[in-house]
């Protein structure tokens, strides 16, 4: 892979914001009916009578908040790793991000990703947003552009 031509920060930073935009779209036609169906029992609830309810009935409130928003949370995980998982081990080996900006994620032989490897790629991606995002930050200064998630999965993200 002599003559391949790695993908830097910068593309790498504006394919991710167009994959944030489209998979918080995807989150809000998914995520807002689950809101509304919850918010519709909540907002007939008057919380002003809190003092007045039986401990028993705050512990029914509080686990159904709770629920709901680890709900949320579970589904906005699922989203992002199936979204990067399933669209990088396609045959365009890209996000809609990626092919916006014209580069493809491949193994270290410069082949397609199989399913297991782009979730391995993908999970990596929670490692390197530790500390303050230096893992993604990786990828400006280390000799193939490889982020933390890419040395993790053997990766490379490259130009098109």
């Amino acid at each position: 892979m002599s003559d391949t031509k790695y993908a830097g920060f910068w593309m790498r930073f504006a394919a991710f914001i167009i994959d944030y935009i489209v998979i918080q779209l995807t989150q809000s036609f998914l995520i807002i009916p689950i809101l509304a169906v919850f918010g519709l029992g909540f907002a007939a609830f008057d919380f002003n009578q809190l003092t007045d309810l039986a401990e028993e009935d705050i512990f029914v409130l509080l686990t159904s908040i709770i629920s709901m928003v680890s709900s949320i949370a579970l589904l906005s995980f699922l989203i992002n790793l199936l979204y990067y998982s399933l669209m990088e081990s396609s045959k365009h080996q890209a996000t809609l991000g990626k092919m916006a900006v014209g580069i493809i994620v491949t193994d270290t032989n410069g082949e397609r990703l199989d399913f297991t490897k782009a979730m391995i790629r993908s999970l990596g991606k929670i490692i390197s947003s530790f500390i303050f995002m230096i893992g993604y930050i990786m990828a400006a200064f280390t000799e193939k552009k490889q982020a933390l998630h890419d040395m993790i999965a053997g990766t490379y993200v490259v130009q098109k």
